[in-house]
């Protein structure tokens, strides 16, 4: 027959028993935990790497790459794509649309400062780039996380440029010192011309005058240099 003394060690081995699974299913627990948080910091600091606007363009990017897929299958299906983006939209979004694309239309404000020049061809360039979206695909499958890149990305020997796209780049810059050729070239200080300013920027400030009032005030400006003015 079991004894009393027996018969009480049998609870107390399979509450250690089972103290001991517990305590594994902590251990366990804990380290789970513990290589989330290493995982989550590890993320956090890639996204503090991050450029400050690299959510915004990778939404765009996403955007874009949708919009292309979904105006490829309207093409296929001989369907006008932008009349179906068209029905999808409400009269406030279409009119902000409408606005948006009105204030786009600004016709050439001509030369201000070589600063803008710079500007304008730079948005001029852009408007012709038709993006290869199969490329786009593929080299986005290559590089990875190394796509959109970030400060501590080295991109030296991911990426190698084709030779048609160096052809259309140089093609590109020699019509352009062409076009650069045809201008008149920066008028000189005229020594016989009269002096009529105090500075450069009166200077400047005249020859507008003179641009836009010179036929209304030539005579008035003749007569006071004969004295003849009334």
């Amino acid at each position: 027959m079991e004894t009393i003394v027996e018969s009480q060690e049998k609870p107390l081995k399979e509450k250690q028993v089972e103290w001991k699974k517990r305590l594994r299913e902590l251990h366990t627990k804990r380290n789970e935990a513990r290589q989330e948080n290493h995982k989550e910091v590890v993320e956090e600091d890639k996204r503090n790497k991050l450029p400050a606007n690299w959510e915004s363009r990778k939404r765009q990017a996403e955007w874009i790459i949708q919009d292309e897929a979904a105006r490829k299958i309207a093409e296929e299906k001989g369907d006008d794509y932008e009349r179906i983006k068209l029905l999808h939209i409400d009269a406030t979004e279409a009119e902000r649309i409408a606005r948006k694309k009105k204030n786009k239309k600004n016709p050439d404000p001509g030369f201000s400062d070589y600063e803008q020049a710079a500007v304008r061809q730079y948005n001029r360039l852009v408007k012709n780039i038709k993006p290869n979206m199969e490329s786009y695909e593929e080299l986005k499958e290559k590089l990875g996380p190394a796509f959109y890149g970030d400060k501590n990305t080295i991109l030296h020997g991911l990426h190698e440029d084709k030779k048609e796209a160096i052809d259309k780049m140089v093609d590109n810059l020699e019509k352009q010192i062409a076009k650069r050729e045809r201008y008149s070239r920066r008028r000189m200080h005229n020594d016989d011309a009269d002096i009529d300013y105090i500075n450069e920027r009166n200077a400047k400030f005249n020859e507008k005058l003179e641009r836009f009032y010179g036929e209304y005030t030539r005579e008035t400006k003749l007569n006071l240099e004969r004295g003849t003015a009334i």
